[in-house]
């Protein structure tokens, strides 16, 4: 979030920036409101269930209708009548090579698994975890044995601030669409991932 918002103060994102948590002590409240960022706070333990949790959501979110949606350390799963609702506004940055471990953890399964490989990928939202249309990619390489999850964690990082705000750009220019499950890019078809 706050790698986003220096993008829009530095003039390499054209957009205004509101904040939804839905952890009250999550950091990123905090540097909205010293960064005067519109913030607001929507608890989902306060909810019975995950339905009523994405209905208030969209509620929210409504009040103000976005032109996109980005999700940045939001740790819980949309349902799918959230995810239908923005399919074409809603991305996503998660810390691997999808499709390859989605969910947690994934730095030291790559670890495990001694991968040559690792990075982040942006994507549009569905209903499965991580598991939407991937829109790019950006890759570090593993030091085998040197690498620990901290460090390739924090090389990952580093090329996650750089890929997210520039795929938001490009949302909000139209160079990049969702349609029908797929990525369009500049109106075709994207074969591959965009490697940024």
């Amino acid at each position: 979030m706050q790698a986003i918002h220096k993008a829009c103060v530095e003039g390499k994102l054209a957009a205004s920036l509101s904040v939804i948590s839905n952890e009250p002590s999550a950091k990123g409240l905090e540097y909205a409101h010293q960064n005067g960022l519109k913030a607001t706070t929507l608890n989902h333990r306060d909810f019975k269930n995950r339905a009523e949790f994405d209905h208030a959501l969209a509620e929210l979110i409504d009040r103000h209708p976005p032109d996109l949606i980005l999700l940045a350390g939001f740790m819980r799963r949309l349902g799918g009548i959230f995810t239908q609702r923005y399919d074409s506004r809603l991305i996503n940055i998660h810390p691997s090579l999808l499709p390859r471990y989605p969910g947690l953890n994934t730095h030291q399964s790559v670890l495990d698994n001694k991968d040559a490989w690792h990075g982040c990928s942006i994507h549009f939202v569905t209903e499965e975890l991580d598991g939407g249309p991937v829109i790019a990619r950006s890759v570090v390489p593993v030091k085998l044995p040197s690498d620990t999850p901290e460090t390739l964690a924090a090389r990952v990082l580093e090329k996650e601030h750089q890929a997210y705000w520039r795929v938001a750009q490009m949302c909000l220019e139209r160079t990049i669409e969702c349609q029908d499950g797929h990525v369009l890019y500049y109106g075709k078809k994207l074969q591959y991932p965009i490697l940024l």
